[in-house]
């Protein structure tokens, strides 16, 4: 048994290795077409076939799933074509299962994931350039999906969605008098969600006022979210673009400001900042008014409207009163400007754009999977405007389309304008990536609790040793990824 095991995970990986993303010398790949010499995409349906598609929780769970494979099952059912919920953990490694068929024939992932298995040549290269969505999708999201190999460009991945940090606010809980105090510039915006010196003043008052209520709250160790603030001073995660790992940032520029301003942050939350605890209980925190604003991705609009239409609910509205309410309290936009000192107590600071740390996620094909023209052709309908529109409407997302973005408008016309002027960081599409979470974390992780240390107990006490602790960080980084792999 095991050796028929290993000689079938032999005759696979040798498929995989001659027909995955990346290609061989056996196997070129044409740039424009992405059809390689094997012939995987012909463009003939194969028929009567089942197509496992993993998609997202959130789309799953708030309905947008079903919505797409109806459709798509309606479209296609003449040709004996069916979409189905390949009804796996979200987070499968495809590495690993698709060799031995438990893997799904599309996935939905990040960019940074999706491109692990490109380099694993585990997914297929897609003909991108003849697909309707290719000239609807900016260059640096397709840039997400792209790799090169003996000179040959690859398309992995068709972007559905741009991801990036959000700030999340109730208007509800803004101060009675935020018209006349915190609204500086008269532009009816609330000063506080346009930069993070206003942010971070309102937070210590709010929770000066009420011991059980703050102003902001969020998880600083997640390296996610607190990344962009390193960036934003002139961090960096690889060089050349995040192609090139011998070259590590995180320390580079003038980051330790960055780092200066999530330690102040933390200084107006509670120890739930130091682990997870405030990523997991946002949603109700936000809701029942403990926290005024918290930062996560758009994907998750629709999670904290729902738990604030139930907070509504339980005060006695009707359930469609509850979400028209929930609908005008919740604002989802992008995040403050932050001072360019770094100091979050300085008056009449210079201002500078913030930059966040995002991804595009998208849909691959398996290079595991029976029916590759079935496959793709799902892919296509799921990257179409109807269906990117669609699912904008249902989870709030940023669609990668052009078109799509516009039609939605708001925040996620907003998030495209970004992605293209560069304050969309996009994480980096290759395996080294992995190496970067760790270190840092660690590093996140000790800033928060330096704000509940004592002054002779604090790791990183002052911006000079942020930069250290940073430089450390970097080398960490670089040792895990060239000398103890």
């Amino acid at each position: 048994m095991k050796r028929k095991s290993a000689l079938f995970l032999a005759v696979v990986m040798g498929i995989s290795l001659l027909t995955g993303c990346g290609g061989t010398s056996e196997s070129k790949t044409d740039a424009k077409s992405g059809q390689g010499t094997n012939g995987v995409f012909t463009g003939e349906l194969e028929k009567n076939v089942t197509i496992r598609v993993l998609e997202n929780d959130t789309a799953i769970s708030k309905g947008y799933f079903d919505e797409l494979i109806n459709a798509f099952n309606e479209e296609y059912k003449d040709k004996g074509i069916t979409a189905v919920d390949a009804n796996m953990d979200q987070y499968l490694d495809l590495a690993n299962d698709g060799p031995y068929g438990y893997g799904p024939d599309v996935l939905y992932q990040a960019n940074d994931v999706i491109m692990q298995y490109a380099e694993g040549k585990h997914i297929y290269p897609l003909p991108v350039e003849s697909m309707e969505c290719y000239k609807e999708i900016p260059k640096t999201a397709w840039d997400a999906y792209k790799t090169e190999v003996d000179g040959n460009t690859y398309y992995c991945g068709v972007p559905i969605n741009v991801q990036t940090a959000m700030l999340y606010y109730r208007t509800d809980l803004l101060p009675e008098d935020w018209q006349t105090t915190w609204d500086k510039d008269g532009n009816q915006v609330p000063d506080m969600v346009e930069n993070w010196n206003d942010m971070y003043a309102y937070s210590l008052q709010r929770h000066q006022e009420d011991a059980s209520k703050y102003g902001y709250m969020k998880a600083i160790y997640d390296v996610y979210f607190s990344s962009g603030f390193l960036f934003s001073y002139g961090g960096y995660v690889f060089g050349d673009n995040n192609t090139n790992p011998e070259d590590i940032g995180f320390s580079k520029g003038e980051a330790e400001k960055g780092a200066w301003v999530l330690s102040q942050l933390a200084s107006a939350m509670n120890e739930e900042c130091i682990d997870d605890t405030i990523n997991t209980n946002a949603y109700g925190k936000l809701a029942d008014g403990t926290y005024f604003a918290t930062i996560s991705t758009p994907d998750v609009y629709s999670t904290f409207l729902d738990e604030l239409v139930m907070e509504y609910e339980k005060e006695g509205l009707s359930t469609e009163e509850a979400k028209t309410k929930a609908q005008e309290n919740l604002v989802m936009t992008t995040v403050p400007k932050l001072p360019k000192s770094g100091d979050l107590s300085e008056e009449n600071p210079e201002l500078i754009d913030a930059k966040t740390m995002g991804g595009v996620n998208g849909y691959a094909v398996s290079a595991y999977t029976k029916a590759p023209n079935a496959s793709l052709a799902f892919v296509e309908f799921a990257a179409s405007y109807d269906m990117q529109v669609k699912r904008s409407e249902m989870l709030g997302v940023a669609p990668a389309r052009e078109d799509a973005a516009e039609q939605v408008g708001g925040v996620s016309q907003l998030l495209y304008q970004n992605l293209e002027k560069g304050t969309i960081v996009l994480m980096p599409s290759i395996q080294e990536v992995a190496q970067i979470w760790t270190p840092a974390q660690t590093f996140f992780t000790d800033i928060a609790k330096d704000a509940f240390r004592s002054e002779s107990e604090k790791k990183y006490p002052d911006i000079t040793s942020m930069k250290a602790g940073l430089e450390s960080v970097d080398k960490q980084i670089h040792d895990a990824i060239f000398t103890l792999k």
